[in-house]
């Protein structure tokens, strides 16, 4: 028997917001570069100033499996910070840090974090980040079982390594693997 769900993994480039529709005309939606089912929607968002895969469906069980709180489904990203960055800053992430989300304090879950060298083979940003000679920058690639509002960017604000760049490249099963910005694959 055929599946009757649709269900697609997107890269979604920089300045895009993870919706169809547009509340001001210069918005760069979801529709400016897929056309999927009317009832396809985003499991979960990215915000705009966030990159990467992006798992699209009409699915509610699926929908339901990914973002339960009980279900604890992995989300990995690519994190670039502003500083130099050892193991030893990155040991509050590993064990849980205490963050201030929509007005109320909360503790994530530990996280899995871990620093990449070399810097891993990523499509260009538009526009570029910015570069500045006196400051160096990191990489790190960081797994959570949760998904607050800006929560990867606020865990690292908390140690004092604000994020220049943030790439998501897996949720549960699903990878990111060699899409490009703007590429939509069904799976």
């Amino acid at each position: 028997m055929e599946n009757p769900f649709s269900t697609y993994l997107f890269f979604k480039p920089y300045n895009v917001l993870s919706q169809f529709s547009k509340e001001h005309e210069d918005h760069v939606t979801l529709a400016d570069f897929i056309d999927v089912e009317k009832d396809v929607y985003p499991v979960g968002r990215l915000d705009r100033d966030s990159e990467g895969l992006l798992l699209l469906t009409n699915d509610k069980s699926l929908v339901n499996r990914i973002l339960h709180p009980s279900a604890k489904k992995q989300k990995t990203y690519i994190v670039q910070i502003e500083g130099a960055v050892d193991d030893q800053a990155l040991k509050p992430l590993r064990s849980g840090i205490e963050l201030r989300i929509k007005k109320k304090q909360f503790v994530s879950q530990p996280a899995t974090v871990k620093i990449l060298d070399p810097i891993p083979a990523l499509p260009e940003r538009n526009p570029p980040v910015r570069f500045r000679k006196t400051v160096p920058t990191s990489w790190v690639e960081i797994s959570i079982t949760e998904g607050k509002n800006r929560q990867v960017r606020k865990m690292f604000a908390a140690i004092d390594y604000p994020v220049l760049r943030l790439i998501r490249t897996r949720i549960s099963e699903y990878s990111l693997g060699d899409l490009k910005p703007g590429e939509l694959l069904k799976v």
